[in-house]
């Protein structure tokens, strides 16, 4: 593997910004000893198929499937829509983000697939503006339903609106060559829905939730289809999985990842900044977003003791968010932990112009490289952190490839497992989600005497009392 990210943990330790806020030597001795047997616990948990997420890199049966899809329609599709929320659509934007061009969907010459559009939102505005747009290209428009159950109010919503207008302007036969659902393998509504339309399907393999999905064909169908290399993908998380299985404590990145975000929280440092100095990675932020917040954000733990534990990730983007975030960050409380994301080597180099005349005190900047700039913000920005003792990691990219990305990703999912472990509890379920997907059934009028009653309830903590209107 030529190319390979690295997690640099340096600045998180006494050594650099003192024993109160830092790691000591003793500490992460300790870290080491509470995360070594976590490490054999996970390689024998993916052993024995308890995590089929760390199989994904490893499956070729998918990536097939999605190549010989992507070489029936890719020809003939202008337009790619990708109908979703959460994680059967934070990836495919991240992978899009980081894999294709600015531009991608504006030039024709830095296209390499159709256009992308990403649906995650119900917000009728938004959608009917696309639809005013697509409404004559639909011939030329692939709809990818992404949802296990089929049953996401938000995601069956926008599938019925663009199921009738498929109906309407193409008939029958054009609703089922322009949908391709994702979803599960044997039961489910879509699943129900795609046998009787005939639509073309992938499928959401059996265990792996959302938002550790992005690389199975939830994720890799749309890059594919955009031109992204997902066999490099691919190799670059199977590179990544070798590194996060070895057992020596201090040279199993996501062990480490872990014990330190696991350390800092124990020591009231319970927000997780994650800053990327790359427009490219600013999106795997918003994944990072769901996916440790999500897992990690319980009210229980495994023994079922009650603990409301969990980090909260916030994003960041460098180097806009030095002008609206940094302030607090040096000056408000320290508790949080800052993960940079830097990148070595853009692929794109730009040189800053000459100064004006009128302001030769610009000429410092003249003839430097942008990146130069980028990477000296970053720099400097954790050193003002650094300065006042607030402990920062960078995950440094050599580049910014498939192989990398796919690094990253399965990087952070396994850190996410491990933190998991070590906070004891229950990674993969997401039992707080439910409750609001209830009440909004209930609230869109779905039969039943359970939800009636729901109704009820939720107006009454939520109806607007005129008295508190100011």
């Amino acid at each position: 593997m030529q190319s390979q990210i690295k997690l640099y943990y340096k600045n998180v330790t006494a050594e650099v910004i003192g024993a109160e806020h830092g790691i000591t030597v003793s500490q992460l001795k300790a870290l080491a000893e509470k995360s070594s047997p976590l490490i054999s616990q996970l390689n024998e948990e993916r052993k024995a198929g308890q995590t089929p997420y760390r199989g994904l890199p490893y499956n070729t049966q998918i990536a097939q499937q999605v190549k010989d899809l992507v070489g029936q329609l890719k020809e003939d599709c202008e337009n790619l829509v990708v109908l979703g929320i959460g994680g059967s659509a934070l990836g495919n934007i991240a992978l899009q983000t980081a894999l294709n061009p600015y531009m991608y969907n504006l030039d024709d010459t830095q296209r390499a697939g159709p256009r992308l559009f990403v649906f995650d939102n119900v917000d009728p505005e938004q959608l009917a503006s696309f639809l005013g747009w697509v409404s004559d290209k639909l011939d030329k428009t692939v709809f990818n339903v992404i949802s296990k159950s089929g049953r996401t109010a938000e995601t069956a919503s926008q599938f019925m609106i663009i199921r009738q207008l498929l109906l309407d302007k193409l008939g029958p036969e054009g609703l089922q060559s322009q949908v391709v659902a994702t979803t599960d393998a044997k039961e489910g509504t879509l699943r129900k829905i795609a046998a009787d339309a005939g639509f073309r399907c992938l499928e959401v393999p059996q265990g792996v939730g959302g938002r550790f999905s992005v690389l199975s064909a939830v994720g890799l169908f749309s890059a594919a289809m955009c031109g992204i290399d997902i066999d490099s993908l691919l190799e670059g998380a199977r590179d990544m999985d070798d590194r996060v299985s070895c057992e020596d404590f201090y040279k199993n990145p996501a062990a480490l990842n872990a014990a330190i975000n696991y350390h800092f929280y124990k020591r009231g440092k319970k927000i997780s900044v994650i800053m990327p100095y790359s427009y490219s990675l600013k999106d795997l932020a918003d994944w990072y977003r769901q996916l440790w917040a999500e897992s990690l954000g319980k009210a229980e733990d495994l023994k079922g003791s009650k603990v409301h534990i969990g980090p909260t990730p916030v994003k960041a983007l460098g180097t806009t968010d030095q002008h609206s975030q940094v302030q607090l960050y040096r000056e408000g409380p320290n508790d949080k932990l800052f993960t940079f994301l830097q990148v070595e080597n853009f692929d794109t180099e730009l040189k800053i112009g000459p100064a004006p005349d009128c302001a030769s005190e610009l000429g410092f900047l003249a003839g430097k490289d942008l990146s130069t700039l980028l990477n000296s913000e970053k720099v400097a920005t954790e050193y003002a952190l650094l300065v006042d003792r607030r402990p920062c990691l960078t995950v440094v990219f050599p580049e910014v490839n498939a192989c990398t990305i796919g690094q990253f990703i399965y990087l952070y999912e396994v850190t996410t497992s491990f933190a998991g472990a070590l906070f004891g509890i229950n990674t993969y379920n997401q039992p707080a989600v439910e409750l609001g997907k209830e009440a909004t059934f209930a609230l869109m009028g779905r039969a039943g005497d359970e939800y009636e009653k729901l109704v009820q309830q939720i107006r009454s903590l939520t109806k607007i009392d005129g008295e508190f209107l100011v």
